[in-house]
Protein backbone atom coordinates (compact mmCIF):
# COMPACT_ATOMS: atom_id res chain seq x y z
CA UNK A 1 0.00 0.00 0.00
CA UNK A 2 1.09 3.56 -0.64
CA UNK A 3 2.42 5.43 2.34
CA UNK A 4 0.76 8.55 3.73
CA UNK A 5 2.91 11.52 2.75
CA UNK A 6 3.08 14.01 5.62
CA UNK A 7 2.90 17.69 4.58
CA UNK A 8 6.34 19.24 4.28
CA UNK A 9 6.99 21.61 7.17
CA UNK A 10 9.01 24.14 5.17
CA UNK A 11 7.85 27.77 5.00
CA UNK A 12 7.04 27.80 1.29
CA UNK A 13 4.19 29.09 -0.77
CA UNK A 14 3.46 28.37 -4.38
CA UNK A 15 1.02 30.87 -5.77
CA UNK A 16 0.46 32.55 -9.10
CA UNK A 17 1.32 36.23 -8.82
CA UNK A 18 -0.87 37.42 -11.66
CA UNK A 19 -3.95 35.81 -10.14
CA UNK A 20 -3.40 36.07 -6.44
CA UNK A 21 -2.25 39.67 -6.10
CA UNK A 22 -4.84 41.30 -8.33
CA UNK A 23 -8.43 42.09 -7.35
CA UNK A 24 -11.00 39.27 -7.58
CA UNK A 25 -14.79 39.47 -7.92
CA UNK A 26 -17.20 36.67 -6.98
CA UNK A 27 -20.86 36.24 -6.09
CA UNK A 28 -22.95 33.24 -5.16
CA UNK A 29 -25.82 33.90 -7.53
CA UNK A 30 -24.36 35.00 -10.86
CA UNK A 31 -27.19 33.68 -13.02
CA UNK A 32 -25.51 32.83 -16.30
CA UNK A 33 -22.63 33.62 -18.64
CA UNK A 34 -24.24 36.91 -19.64
CA UNK A 35 -24.28 37.94 -15.99
CA UNK A 36 -20.54 37.26 -15.75
CA UNK A 37 -19.95 39.23 -18.93
CA UNK A 38 -21.91 42.16 -17.51
CA UNK A 39 -19.82 42.23 -14.34
CA UNK A 40 -16.55 42.22 -16.27
CA UNK A 41 -17.87 44.99 -18.51
CA UNK A 42 -19.02 46.97 -15.46
CA UNK A 43 -15.53 46.96 -13.98
CA UNK A 44 -13.99 47.96 -17.31
CA UNK A 45 -16.45 50.83 -17.77
CA UNK A 46 -15.78 52.08 -14.23
CA UNK A 47 -12.02 51.75 -14.79
CA UNK A 48 -11.64 49.61 -11.66
CA UNK A 49 -8.94 46.90 -11.82
CA UNK A 50 -10.26 43.36 -12.18
CA UNK A 51 -7.92 40.38 -12.32
CA UNK A 52 -10.29 37.43 -11.97
CA UNK A 53 -13.99 36.68 -12.11
CA UNK A 54 -15.16 33.67 -10.08
CA UNK A 55 -18.08 31.25 -10.26
CA UNK A 56 -19.72 29.75 -7.18
CA UNK A 57 -21.78 26.56 -7.51
CA UNK A 58 -24.16 28.34 -9.93
CA UNK A 59 -22.10 27.08 -12.89
CA UNK A 60 -22.58 23.41 -11.92
CA UNK A 61 -25.24 21.03 -13.16
CA UNK A 62 -27.26 20.33 -10.01
CA UNK A 63 -24.36 21.13 -7.70
CA UNK A 64 -22.12 18.38 -9.13
CA UNK A 65 -18.37 18.90 -9.34
CA UNK A 66 -16.80 18.89 -12.81
CA UNK A 67 -20.09 19.61 -14.60
CA UNK A 68 -21.69 22.63 -16.27
CA UNK A 69 -25.29 23.83 -16.04
CA UNK A 70 -26.44 23.07 -19.61
CA UNK A 71 -28.87 26.00 -19.68
CA UNK A 72 -27.10 28.88 -17.95
CA UNK A 73 -23.41 27.94 -18.26
CA UNK A 74 -23.14 25.71 -21.34
CA UNK A 75 -19.65 25.05 -22.63
CA UNK A 76 -20.39 26.70 -26.00
CA UNK A 77 -20.96 30.02 -24.16
CA UNK A 78 -18.68 29.69 -21.14
CA UNK A 79 -15.56 28.59 -23.03
CA UNK A 80 -15.54 31.62 -25.40
CA UNK A 81 -16.08 33.89 -22.39
CA UNK A 82 -13.07 32.37 -20.62
CA UNK A 83 -11.02 32.69 -23.81
CA UNK A 84 -11.91 36.40 -23.98
CA UNK A 85 -10.82 36.82 -20.36
CA UNK A 86 -7.48 35.22 -21.17
CA UNK A 87 -7.03 37.44 -24.22
CA UNK A 88 -7.47 40.41 -21.88
CA UNK A 89 -4.96 38.98 -19.34
CA UNK A 90 -7.79 38.20 -16.91
CA UNK A 91 -8.54 34.92 -15.15
CA UNK A 92 -11.42 32.59 -14.32
CA UNK A 93 -11.69 30.64 -11.05
CA UNK A 94 -14.38 28.10 -10.13
CA UNK A 95 -15.50 26.49 -6.92
CA UNK A 96 -15.24 22.75 -6.31
CA UNK A 97 -16.55 20.81 -3.32
CA UNK A 98 -14.89 17.59 -2.16
CA UNK A 99 -18.05 15.48 -2.32
CA UNK A 100 -18.76 13.41 -5.45
CA UNK A 101 -22.38 12.62 -6.33
CA UNK A 102 -23.07 8.96 -5.59
CA UNK A 103 -24.44 8.24 -9.07
CA UNK A 104 -21.42 9.91 -10.73
CA UNK A 105 -18.80 8.01 -8.71
CA UNK A 106 -17.15 4.78 -9.81
CA UNK A 107 -19.05 1.66 -8.71
CA UNK A 108 -18.32 0.32 -5.23
CA UNK A 109 -16.23 -2.56 -6.60
CA UNK A 110 -14.07 -0.11 -8.58
CA UNK A 111 -13.66 2.54 -5.89
CA UNK A 112 -11.43 0.74 -3.38
CA UNK A 113 -9.23 3.38 -1.76
CA UNK A 114 -11.14 6.28 -3.28
CA UNK A 115 -13.67 7.30 -0.64
CA UNK A 116 -14.10 7.50 3.12
CA UNK A 117 -15.43 4.28 4.62
CA UNK A 118 -17.93 3.52 7.37
CA UNK A 119 -18.96 0.07 8.46
CA UNK A 120 -17.03 -1.49 5.58
CA UNK A 121 -18.58 0.50 2.73
CA UNK A 122 -18.35 3.97 1.14
CA UNK A 123 -19.81 6.49 3.56
CA UNK A 124 -22.86 8.22 2.05
CA UNK A 125 -23.38 11.87 3.03
CA UNK A 126 -25.51 14.65 1.63
CA UNK A 127 -24.57 18.09 0.26
CA UNK A 128 -25.61 20.22 -2.75
CA UNK A 129 -25.98 17.44 -5.38
CA UNK A 130 -27.77 15.05 -2.99
CA UNK A 131 -26.22 11.81 -1.78
CA UNK A 132 -22.43 11.86 -2.09
CA UNK A 133 -19.20 10.05 -1.37
CA UNK A 134 -16.16 11.84 0.09
CA UNK A 135 -12.75 11.33 -1.53
CA UNK A 136 -10.18 10.00 0.92
CA UNK A 137 -7.27 12.32 0.23
CA UNK A 138 -4.99 10.27 2.48
CA UNK A 139 -4.98 7.70 -0.31
CA UNK A 140 -2.69 8.15 -3.32
CA UNK A 141 -5.39 6.41 -5.36
CA UNK A 142 -7.93 9.12 -4.44
CA UNK A 143 -5.45 11.91 -5.22
CA UNK A 144 -4.87 10.38 -8.67
CA UNK A 145 -8.64 10.15 -9.24
CA UNK A 146 -9.05 13.79 -8.19
CA UNK A 147 -6.25 14.91 -10.51
CA UNK A 148 -7.81 13.04 -13.42
CA UNK A 149 -11.21 14.68 -12.84
CA UNK A 150 -9.61 18.14 -12.66
CA UNK A 151 -7.66 17.57 -15.86
CA UNK A 152 -10.74 16.31 -17.71
CA UNK A 153 -12.74 19.35 -16.58
CA UNK A 154 -10.00 21.77 -17.63
CA UNK A 155 -10.07 20.34 -21.16
CA UNK A 156 -13.59 21.82 -21.37
CA UNK A 157 -13.10 24.98 -19.29
CA UNK A 158 -9.45 25.99 -18.70
CA UNK A 159 -10.03 27.42 -15.24
CA UNK A 160 -7.02 29.30 -13.87
CA UNK A 161 -7.57 28.34 -10.26
CA UNK A 162 -9.74 26.18 -8.03
CA UNK A 163 -11.62 27.18 -4.90
CA UNK A 164 -11.99 24.30 -2.44
CA UNK A 165 -15.12 24.92 -0.38
CA UNK A 166 -17.20 22.76 1.99
CA UNK A 167 -14.03 20.85 2.85
CA UNK A 168 -14.27 20.50 6.62
CA UNK A 169 -15.88 18.29 5.12
CA UNK A 170 -19.46 19.56 5.27
CA UNK A 171 -22.40 17.15 5.47
CA UNK A 172 -26.14 17.88 5.65
CA UNK A 173 -27.14 14.31 6.51
CA UNK A 174 -28.28 13.10 9.91
CA UNK A 175 -26.08 10.41 11.43
CA UNK A 176 -26.57 7.27 13.44
CA UNK A 177 -24.03 6.38 16.15
CA UNK A 178 -21.77 3.47 15.20
CA UNK A 179 -19.09 3.16 17.88
CA UNK A 180 -17.49 4.87 20.87
CA UNK A 181 -16.08 7.68 18.73
CA UNK A 182 -19.60 8.85 17.89
CA UNK A 183 -20.38 9.06 21.62
CA UNK A 184 -17.42 11.32 22.40
CA UNK A 185 -17.85 13.64 25.37
CA UNK A 186 -16.05 16.42 23.50
CA UNK A 187 -18.32 19.18 22.24
CA UNK A 188 -17.99 22.08 19.77
CA UNK A 189 -18.87 25.25 21.65
CA UNK A 190 -17.83 28.10 19.37
CA UNK A 191 -21.45 29.32 19.26
CA UNK A 192 -22.35 28.33 22.81
CA UNK A 193 -24.57 25.32 22.01
CA UNK A 194 -22.17 22.42 22.71
CA UNK A 195 -22.64 20.64 19.37
CA UNK A 196 -21.68 17.01 18.84
CA UNK A 197 -18.44 16.40 16.92
CA UNK A 198 -20.50 14.89 14.08
CA UNK A 199 -22.62 18.01 13.64
CA UNK A 200 -22.78 19.08 9.96
CA UNK A 201 -19.80 16.93 9.03
CA UNK A 202 -18.95 13.28 8.33
CA UNK A 203 -19.16 11.07 11.43
CA UNK A 204 -15.96 10.73 13.39
CA UNK A 205 -16.35 6.95 13.15
CA UNK A 206 -15.60 7.19 9.42
CA UNK A 207 -12.33 5.53 8.40
CA UNK A 208 -9.53 6.75 6.10
CA UNK A 209 -6.86 4.87 4.21
CA UNK A 210 -4.74 2.53 6.35
CA UNK A 211 -7.44 2.45 9.02
CA UNK A 212 -6.95 6.04 10.22
CA UNK A 213 -10.04 7.22 12.08
CA UNK A 214 -11.78 10.45 11.14
CA UNK A 215 -11.77 11.10 14.90
CA UNK A 216 -7.97 11.47 14.65
CA UNK A 217 -7.72 13.02 11.19
CA UNK A 218 -10.75 15.33 10.83
CA UNK A 219 -8.77 18.59 10.88
CA UNK A 220 -6.46 17.34 8.12
CA UNK A 221 -9.17 17.01 5.48
CA UNK A 222 -8.93 20.53 4.06
CA UNK A 223 -5.13 20.41 4.03
CA UNK A 224 -5.08 17.06 2.25
CA UNK A 225 -7.60 18.22 -0.36
CA UNK A 226 -5.61 21.44 -0.89
CA UNK A 227 -2.45 19.42 -1.45
CA UNK A 228 -4.17 17.07 -3.89
CA UNK A 229 -5.70 20.01 -5.78
CA UNK A 230 -2.41 21.91 -5.85
CA UNK A 231 -0.55 18.86 -7.17
CA UNK A 232 -3.26 18.19 -9.76
CA UNK A 233 -3.10 21.73 -11.15
CA UNK A 234 0.69 21.67 -11.16
CA UNK A 235 0.68 18.44 -13.14
CA UNK A 236 -2.00 19.65 -15.56
CA UNK A 237 -0.62 23.12 -16.26
CA UNK A 238 3.11 22.94 -15.37
CA UNK A 239 2.52 26.37 -13.79
CA UNK A 240 2.42 27.56 -10.21
CA UNK A 241 -1.11 26.66 -9.05
CA UNK A 242 -3.70 28.89 -7.47
CA UNK A 243 -5.86 27.20 -4.83
CA UNK A 244 -8.19 28.78 -2.25
CA UNK A 245 -9.39 26.61 0.64
CA UNK A 246 -11.98 27.14 3.35
CA UNK A 247 -10.49 24.53 5.69
CA UNK A 248 -6.81 24.69 6.62
CA UNK A 249 -4.27 23.15 8.98
CA UNK A 250 -0.59 23.54 9.80
CA UNK A 251 1.42 23.82 6.53
CA UNK A 252 -1.64 24.67 4.38
CA UNK A 253 0.12 27.87 3.33
CA UNK A 254 2.40 25.78 1.13
CA UNK A 255 -0.54 24.74 -1.04
CA UNK A 256 -3.35 27.22 -0.74
CA UNK A 257 -4.63 30.70 0.00
CA UNK A 258 -7.36 31.10 2.62
CA UNK A 259 -10.17 33.47 3.50
CA UNK A 260 -12.14 34.18 6.64
CA UNK A 261 -15.31 32.41 5.49
CA UNK A 262 -18.85 33.72 5.24
CA UNK A 263 -18.46 37.02 7.06
CA UNK A 264 -21.38 39.42 7.50
CA UNK A 265 -21.62 42.84 5.93
CA UNK A 266 -21.29 44.55 9.31
CA UNK A 267 -18.81 47.08 10.68
CA UNK A 268 -17.81 44.73 13.50
CA UNK A 269 -16.69 42.12 10.98
CA UNK A 270 -14.83 44.68 8.91
CA UNK A 271 -12.73 45.37 12.02
CA UNK A 272 -12.43 41.70 13.00
CA UNK A 273 -11.04 40.82 9.58
CA UNK A 274 -7.75 42.51 10.51
CA UNK A 275 -6.84 40.36 13.50
CA UNK A 276 -7.97 37.21 11.70
CA UNK A 277 -5.72 37.93 8.73
CA UNK A 278 -2.81 38.82 11.00
CA UNK A 279 -3.23 35.58 12.96
CA UNK A 280 -3.20 33.44 9.83
CA UNK A 281 -0.06 35.18 8.62
CA UNK A 282 1.60 34.18 11.87
CA UNK A 283 0.23 30.64 11.41
CA UNK A 284 2.16 30.37 8.13
CA UNK A 285 -0.73 31.10 5.75
CA UNK A 286 0.26 34.47 4.27
CA UNK A 287 -2.22 34.68 1.34
CA UNK A 288 -5.24 35.61 3.40
CA UNK A 289 -8.28 37.84 2.98
CA UNK A 290 -11.91 38.43 3.91
CA UNK A 291 -14.96 38.82 1.65
CA UNK A 292 -14.80 42.53 0.83
CA UNK A 293 -18.11 44.33 1.54
CA UNK A 294 -19.30 41.23 3.40
CA UNK A 295 -20.79 37.94 2.20
CA UNK A 296 -24.15 37.89 4.00
CA UNK A 297 -26.50 40.76 4.77
CA UNK A 298 -27.09 43.93 2.78
CA UNK A 299 -24.11 46.20 3.13
CA UNK A 300 -24.27 49.98 2.89
CA UNK A 301 -22.53 52.36 0.54
CA UNK A 302 -20.40 53.75 3.37
CA UNK A 303 -19.40 50.30 4.65
CA UNK A 304 -18.55 49.00 1.19
CA UNK A 305 -16.43 52.08 0.45
CA UNK A 306 -14.52 51.71 3.70
CA UNK A 307 -14.16 47.95 3.16
CA UNK A 308 -12.41 48.29 -0.19
CA UNK A 309 -10.15 50.97 1.32
CA UNK A 310 -9.02 48.27 3.76
CA UNK A 311 -9.46 45.18 1.56
CA UNK A 312 -7.26 46.58 -1.17
CA UNK A 313 -4.38 45.92 1.23
CA UNK A 314 -5.36 42.38 2.23
CA UNK A 315 -2.76 39.97 0.84
CA UNK A 316 -5.66 38.22 -0.94
CA UNK A 317 -8.25 40.76 -2.12
CA UNK A 318 -11.62 39.35 -3.18
CA UNK A 319 -15.19 40.64 -3.04
CA UNK A 320 -17.78 37.88 -2.57
CA UNK A 321 -21.49 38.08 -1.76
CA UNK A 322 -24.40 35.74 -1.06
CA UNK A 323 -27.12 35.39 -3.71
CA UNK A 324 -30.00 36.87 -1.68
CA UNK A 325 -28.12 40.12 -0.99
CA UNK A 326 -28.34 43.33 -2.99
CA UNK A 327 -25.70 43.61 -5.70
CA UNK A 328 -22.53 45.22 -4.38
CA UNK A 329 -19.90 45.08 -7.09
CA UNK A 330 -17.52 47.96 -6.56
CA UNK A 331 -18.96 49.97 -9.45
CA UNK A 332 -22.56 49.91 -8.13
CA UNK A 333 -22.09 53.11 -6.08
CA UNK A 334 -19.95 55.90 -7.50
CA UNK A 335 -18.46 56.76 -4.11
CA UNK A 336 -17.39 53.13 -3.70
CA UNK A 337 -16.03 53.12 -7.24
CA UNK A 338 -13.95 56.18 -6.42
CA UNK A 339 -12.60 54.49 -3.27
CA UNK A 340 -11.85 51.35 -5.31
CA UNK A 341 -9.98 53.23 -8.03
CA UNK A 342 -7.87 55.02 -5.45
CA UNK A 343 -7.18 52.05 -3.15
CA UNK A 344 -6.64 49.46 -5.88
CA UNK A 345 -4.59 51.98 -7.83
CA UNK A 346 -2.20 52.11 -4.87
CA UNK A 347 -2.26 48.31 -4.49
CA UNK A 348 -1.31 47.84 -8.13
CA UNK A 349 1.50 50.38 -7.77
CA UNK A 350 2.72 48.38 -4.79
CA UNK A 351 2.65 45.04 -6.62
CA UNK A 352 6.47 44.78 -6.93
CA UNK A 353 6.76 45.40 -3.19
CA UNK A 354 3.97 42.96 -2.29
CA UNK A 355 5.38 40.28 -4.55
CA UNK A 356 8.78 40.74 -2.93
CA UNK A 357 7.03 40.20 0.42
CA UNK A 358 5.59 37.01 -1.02
CA UNK A 359 9.14 35.94 -1.82
CA UNK A 360 10.09 36.68 1.81
CA UNK A 361 7.16 34.58 3.02
CA UNK A 362 8.27 31.80 0.69
CA UNK A 363 11.87 31.80 1.89
CA UNK A 364 11.66 32.90 5.54
CA UNK A 365 8.06 32.41 6.66
CA UNK A 366 7.56 36.11 7.44
CA UNK A 367 3.93 37.19 6.94
CA UNK A 368 2.95 39.60 4.18
CA UNK A 369 0.47 41.44 6.44
CA UNK A 370 2.08 41.87 9.86
CA UNK A 371 1.01 43.11 13.27
CA UNK A 372 2.96 46.15 14.40
CA UNK A 373 4.74 44.18 17.11
CA UNK A 374 6.32 41.98 14.45
CA UNK A 375 8.48 44.90 13.27
CA UNK A 376 8.57 46.84 16.57
CA UNK A 377 8.89 44.19 19.31
CA UNK A 378 10.71 46.64 21.60
CA UNK A 379 7.60 48.86 21.73
CA UNK A 380 5.14 47.21 24.13
CA UNK A 381 2.42 49.63 23.05
CA UNK A 382 2.23 47.82 19.70
CA UNK A 383 1.27 44.50 21.28
CA UNK A 384 -2.45 45.18 21.44
CA UNK A 385 -2.82 47.07 18.14
CA UNK A 386 -5.33 45.14 16.01
CA UNK A 387 -7.02 47.95 14.08
CA UNK A 388 -3.95 48.69 11.95
CA UNK A 389 -1.35 46.51 10.26
CA UNK A 390 1.85 46.60 8.29
CA UNK A 391 2.52 45.30 4.81
CA UNK A 392 6.08 44.10 5.23
CA UNK A 393 8.13 46.27 7.53
CA UNK A 394 7.38 49.57 5.88
CA UNK A 395 3.76 50.23 4.84
CA UNK A 396 1.32 51.05 7.66
CA UNK A 397 -2.43 50.82 6.92
CA UNK A 398 -4.77 52.69 9.29
CA UNK A 399 -8.33 52.19 8.00
CA UNK A 400 -11.69 53.59 9.06
CA UNK A 401 -13.61 50.88 10.93
CA UNK A 402 -16.66 52.77 12.22
CA UNK A 403 -19.63 54.35 10.41
CA UNK A 404 -19.50 58.08 9.79
CA UNK A 405 -15.95 58.47 11.11
CA UNK A 406 -14.07 61.55 9.93
CA UNK A 407 -10.86 60.81 11.85
CA UNK A 408 -8.77 57.77 12.77
CA UNK A 409 -6.86 57.30 16.01
CA UNK A 410 -3.68 55.63 14.75
CA UNK A 411 -0.63 54.40 16.62
CA UNK A 412 2.79 55.25 15.15
CA UNK A 413 5.96 53.66 16.51
CA UNK A 414 8.98 55.92 16.91
CA UNK A 415 10.53 57.20 13.71
CA UNK A 416 9.53 59.04 10.57
CA UNK A 417 6.27 58.26 8.76
CA UNK A 418 5.31 59.66 5.34
CA UNK A 419 1.82 59.58 3.80
CA UNK A 420 1.76 57.46 0.64
CA UNK A 421 -1.33 59.24 -0.68
CA UNK A 422 -0.10 62.83 -0.76
CA UNK A 423 3.59 62.36 0.19
CA UNK A 424 2.99 64.93 2.93
CA UNK A 425 5.76 65.95 5.34
CA UNK A 426 6.70 63.30 7.83
CA UNK A 427 5.22 62.54 11.20
CA UNK A 428 8.42 62.35 13.28
CA UNK A 429 8.28 60.79 16.72
CA UNK A 430 10.99 60.08 19.30
CA UNK A 431 8.72 57.57 21.02
CA UNK A 432 5.59 55.75 19.88
CA UNK A 433 2.43 57.83 20.01
CA UNK A 434 -1.21 57.85 19.03
CA UNK A 435 -2.00 60.43 16.39
CA UNK A 436 -5.44 61.59 15.25
CA UNK A 437 -5.52 61.56 11.46
CA UNK A 438 -8.14 63.01 9.12
CA UNK A 439 -10.10 60.25 7.37
CA UNK A 440 -11.08 61.33 3.85
CA UNK A 441 -14.22 59.67 2.53
CA UNK A 442 -12.42 58.08 -0.40
CA UNK A 443 -9.25 56.62 1.13
CA UNK A 444 -7.60 54.93 4.08
CA UNK A 445 -4.51 56.38 5.70
CA UNK A 446 -1.42 54.60 4.39
CA UNK A 447 2.05 55.61 5.58
CA UNK A 448 5.59 54.57 4.75
CA UNK A 449 8.16 54.26 7.52
CA UNK A 450 11.37 56.19 7.08
CA UNK A 451 14.26 53.88 6.31
CA UNK A 452 12.47 52.01 3.52
CA UNK A 453 12.89 51.97 -0.25
CA UNK A 454 9.78 50.92 -2.17
CA UNK A 455 9.93 49.57 -5.72
CA UNK A 456 6.77 50.73 -7.52
CA UNK A 457 5.22 50.32 -10.94
CA UNK A 458 2.41 52.17 -12.66
CA UNK A 459 -1.19 51.08 -11.99
CA UNK A 460 -3.20 49.19 -14.59
CA UNK A 461 -6.54 47.43 -14.89
CA UNK A 462 -4.74 44.07 -14.78
CA UNK A 463 -1.51 43.00 -13.14
CA UNK A 464 -0.19 42.04 -16.57
CA UNK A 465 -0.47 45.66 -17.70
CA UNK A 466 1.12 46.94 -14.50
CA UNK A 467 4.04 44.51 -14.82
CA UNK A 468 4.99 45.96 -18.19
CA UNK A 469 5.34 49.53 -16.95
CA UNK A 470 8.50 51.25 -15.83
CA UNK A 471 9.61 51.11 -12.22
CA UNK A 472 9.93 53.97 -9.78
CA UNK A 473 11.91 53.91 -6.54
CA UNK A 474 10.46 55.74 -3.57
CA UNK A 475 13.18 56.40 -1.00
CA UNK A 476 11.90 57.35 2.47
CA UNK A 477 14.85 58.49 4.53
CA UNK A 478 15.13 57.70 8.22
CA UNK A 479 16.28 60.54 10.45
CA UNK A 480 19.89 59.41 10.01
CA UNK A 481 19.56 59.58 6.22
CA UNK A 482 19.54 55.82 5.56
CA UNK A 483 17.06 53.52 3.82
CA UNK A 484 16.98 50.06 2.30
CA UNK A 485 14.74 47.79 0.29
CA UNK A 486 14.72 44.99 -2.25
CA UNK A 487 12.98 43.76 -5.37
CA UNK A 488 12.30 40.17 -6.41
CA UNK A 489 11.17 39.38 -9.95
CA UNK A 490 10.24 36.22 -11.80
CA UNK A 491 7.53 35.26 -14.28
CA UNK A 492 5.00 34.56 -11.53
CA UNK A 493 4.18 31.17 -13.02
CA UNK A 494 7.24 28.92 -12.92
CA UNK A 495 6.67 26.09 -10.40
CA UNK A 496 9.57 27.06 -8.14
CA UNK A 497 9.71 30.60 -6.81
CA UNK A 498 13.33 31.75 -6.53
CA UNK A 499 14.67 28.23 -6.72
CA UNK A 500 18.38 27.45 -6.98
CA UNK A 501 19.46 28.17 -10.56
CA UNK A 502 15.95 29.37 -11.38
CA UNK A 503 14.78 32.12 -13.66
CA UNK A 504 14.63 35.02 -11.20
CA UNK A 505 16.19 38.34 -10.25
CA UNK A 506 16.85 39.79 -6.82
CA UNK A 507 18.10 43.35 -6.34
CA UNK A 508 18.89 45.04 -3.02
CA UNK A 509 18.73 48.82 -2.67
CA UNK A 510 20.49 50.93 -0.05
CA UNK A 511 20.75 54.62 0.72
CA UNK A 512 23.25 56.49 2.88
CA UNK A 513 23.79 60.16 3.68
CA UNK A 514 27.03 61.97 4.50
CA UNK A 515 27.49 65.54 5.77
CA UNK A 516 30.83 67.16 4.97
CA UNK A 517 31.15 70.83 5.96
CA UNK A 518 27.56 71.64 5.06
CA UNK A 519 27.58 69.64 1.82
CA UNK A 520 25.09 66.79 2.28
CA UNK A 521 25.40 63.84 -0.10
CA UNK A 522 22.61 61.28 -0.29
CA UNK A 523 23.43 58.22 -2.36
CA UNK A 524 21.07 55.42 -3.36
CA UNK A 525 22.59 52.38 -5.03
CA UNK A 526 21.62 48.89 -6.12
CA UNK A 527 23.28 45.54 -5.64
CA UNK A 528 22.21 42.78 -8.05
CA UNK A 529 22.19 39.49 -6.12
CA UNK A 530 21.01 37.43 -9.10
CA UNK A 531 19.84 38.41 -12.57
CA UNK A 532 18.62 35.39 -14.50
CA UNK A 533 15.08 36.67 -15.21
CA UNK A 534 15.40 37.86 -18.81
CA UNK A 535 13.03 40.87 -18.66
CA UNK A 536 15.28 42.37 -15.96
CA UNK A 537 17.65 43.18 -18.82
CA UNK A 538 15.06 45.49 -20.39
CA UNK A 539 12.87 46.68 -17.48
CA UNK A 540 13.99 50.09 -16.27
CA UNK A 541 13.70 52.39 -13.30
CA UNK A 542 12.53 55.67 -14.76
CA UNK A 543 12.27 57.73 -11.60
CA UNK A 544 13.82 57.94 -8.15
CA UNK A 545 11.96 60.03 -5.56
CA UNK A 546 13.32 61.00 -2.13
CA UNK A 547 11.22 61.83 0.90
CA UNK A 548 12.97 63.44 3.85
CA UNK A 549 15.84 65.20 2.09
CA UNK A 550 16.99 68.37 3.86
CA UNK A 551 16.07 71.71 2.35
CA UNK A 552 18.61 73.11 -0.11
CA UNK A 553 18.91 76.92 -0.22
CA UNK A 554 21.55 76.60 -2.94
CA UNK A 555 19.84 73.77 -4.80
CA UNK A 556 20.48 70.15 -5.66
CA UNK A 557 23.05 68.54 -7.91
CA UNK A 558 22.36 65.04 -9.20
CA UNK A 559 24.84 62.43 -10.42
CA UNK A 560 23.84 59.17 -12.06
CA UNK A 561 26.62 56.59 -12.15
CA UNK A 562 29.11 59.39 -11.56
CA UNK A 563 27.85 61.66 -14.35
CA UNK A 564 26.15 64.94 -13.47
CA UNK A 565 22.66 65.41 -14.83
CA UNK A 566 22.41 68.77 -16.57
CA UNK A 567 18.84 68.74 -17.88
CA UNK A 568 16.58 70.76 -15.61
CA UNK A 569 13.57 68.58 -16.47
CA UNK A 570 15.12 65.66 -14.56
CA UNK A 571 14.84 67.36 -11.19
CA UNK A 572 11.81 68.62 -9.31
CA UNK A 573 10.67 69.17 -5.76
CA UNK A 574 6.96 68.96 -4.95
CA UNK A 575 5.41 68.85 -1.48
CA UNK A 576 8.77 68.05 0.06
CA UNK A 577 9.51 65.18 -2.35
CA UNK A 578 12.60 65.53 -4.52
CA UNK A 579 12.34 63.52 -7.75
CA UNK A 580 14.83 62.59 -10.42
CA UNK A 581 12.91 61.52 -13.52
CA UNK A 582 13.67 60.72 -17.13
CA UNK A 583 16.05 57.95 -16.04
CA UNK A 584 16.62 54.62 -17.77
CA UNK A 585 18.31 52.46 -15.14
CA UNK A 586 18.17 48.77 -15.99
CA UNK A 587 16.88 46.61 -13.13
CA UNK A 588 19.53 44.00 -13.82
CA UNK A 589 22.49 46.39 -13.74
CA UNK A 590 23.95 48.03 -10.68
CA UNK A 591 23.59 51.79 -10.49
CA UNK A 592 24.12 54.78 -8.23
CA UNK A 593 22.06 57.96 -7.97
CA UNK A 594 23.68 60.68 -5.86
CA UNK A 595 22.00 63.89 -4.70
CA UNK A 596 24.24 66.65 -3.37
CA UNK A 597 22.49 69.26 -1.25
CA UNK A 598 24.21 72.63 -1.01
CA UNK A 599 23.72 75.00 1.93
Amino acid sequence: MAEIRPPRPRAKIFTNENQNLGFHQCRYGYKNVADLEGVVAGYAKAKIPLESIWSDIDYMDGGQDFTLDPTNFPANLLRPFVDRLHNNSQKYVVIIDPAIKKEAAPPQNESVGLFLQRNGTNYVGRVWPGEVYYPDFMSAHAAEYWARKISEFRRTIPADGLWCDMNEPSNFKDWEPLNEYDYSSYRINNTGIHRNLNNKTVPVSTVHFNGVSEYDAHNLYGLLESRATHDALLKDTARRPFVLSRATFVSSGRYTAHWTGDNDGRWEQLAQSINTILNFGLFGIPMMGADICGFTGNTTQDLCSRWIQLGAFYPFARAHAEKTTARRELYVWESTAQSARKALGMRYRLLPYIYTLMYEAHTTGSPIARPLFFSYPQDANTYGVDRQFLLGRGVLVSPVLEPGATTVDAYFPAGRWFSLHDRSPAITLQTGKRVTLPAPADSANVHLAGGNILPLQQPGLTTSTARQSEFHLLVALAENGTASGKLFLDDGESPEMGGVGGNWTLVRFSCNTEDSKGIITTKVSSHVVQNSYAPSRTLVIGKVAFMGLPSAPKGFTVYVNGVELKAARTKSRTNGVFSVSGLSLLIGQQFEVKVVTSH
